[in-house]
């Protein structure tokens, strides 16, 4: 009978795959949203691999230790905290306990700002990144717009540590504090100002996913009965930051479309305020354009 590397039958299942079987059981079980995906980059990570290479593992090679990993995906525990990676664009960030995972969702808000920002043809843009958190939204703006100045803010010490860890290195500029009282030598100069805020509302914590409510940073999550007191205080600091014509994007819930883009009023200086949807087409950002002061 002809024999594959690590000497089993042609056509036989890997120990490790079959092991990827029983774990994706196990976790889709324990309510965990992408099992496969999860069993898989948990396999991958123990075993030093990519996913692609999950079938080249030889059985003698297979380590117990991802049974520990899974048993912890299986509580809840997020997969990035387990792995100490999170995947945003064409980063690759480190996180961990303190800091807010980065989401797929942000994606589309970071996409659209990068849109903005090349629209706006300004040879060296000036971005503030309010809540920044891993750094994972700055990072992408400093590396998808070479030319820009892009300076992150962020309250918490638990996150900070990593957001520190993060943009080491990179273009960013890094400052402890409030968003809402921050960079106030930059008034009046800003070209973007971008942010994913806690929005959610404190009477729906039962209702947020193991993964955020017992491992995010509980600031990091919830903003006031409505969930909107952050974004409100965003506009106030957007409003003094930005230049006239300047461009403010903000991350909400995708069942508060139609509620933000009305905190970004013409009163308080603001035109083309509007929600946009992200990948699976739900409300997921507000924008409004900063008007001649």
């Amino acid at each position: 009978m002809p024999l594959e590397t690590g000497g089993r039958p042609a056509g036989a299942r890997s120990v490790l795959l079959a092991e990827v079987a029983q774990a994706t059981q196990r976790l889709a079980d324990a309510g965990v949203p992408s099992p496969r995906h999860d069993a898989e980059e948990l396999a991958a990570w123990v075993h030093g691999v990519k996913r692609g290479q999950l079938h080249q593992v030889a059985d003698s090679e297979f380590d117990a230790r991802y049974w520990e990993a899974v048993a912890r995906r299986e509580a809840r525990e997020p997969l990035q905290h387990i792995t100490g990676l999170a995947y945003f664009r064409y980063l690759e960030l480190h996180v961990g306990p303190g800091v807010f995972v980065p989401r797929p969702e942000t994606e589309s808000v970071v996409g659209w700002a990068i849109d903005a920002v090349r629209a706006m043809d300004v040879v060296e843009p000036l971005i503030v990144d309010l809540c920044s958190g891993s750094g994972a939204i700055a990072l992408a703006l400093a590396q998808e717009v070479p030319r820009s100045r892009v300076h992150a803010v962020e309250l918490d010490e638990g996150a900070l540590k990593w957001t520190r860890r993060n943009v080491e290195g990179s273009r960013v500029r890094l400052h402890a504090g409030d968003a809402h009282t921050a960079l106030p030598e930059l008034n009046g100069q800003v070209d973007l100002v971008v942010s994913n805020p806690p929005y959610i509302p404190l009477t729906e914590w039962e209702y947020v996913a193991p993964e955020a409510r017992d491992h995010d940073p509980q600031l990091a999550l919830f903003s006031g009965e409505d969930g909107l007191d952050c974004i409100r205080g965003i506009e106030r600091t957007a409003n003094r930051l930005l230049r006239p014509g300047g461009v403010v994007v903000v991350e909400h819930a995708d069942t508060q479309g139609g509620q933000v883009p009305w905190i970004f009023t013409e009163e308080r200086g603001w035109a083309d305020a509007a929600d946009h949807p992200d990948l699976n087409n739900r409300p997921r950002f507000a924008t409004a354009r900063r008007v001649a002061r």
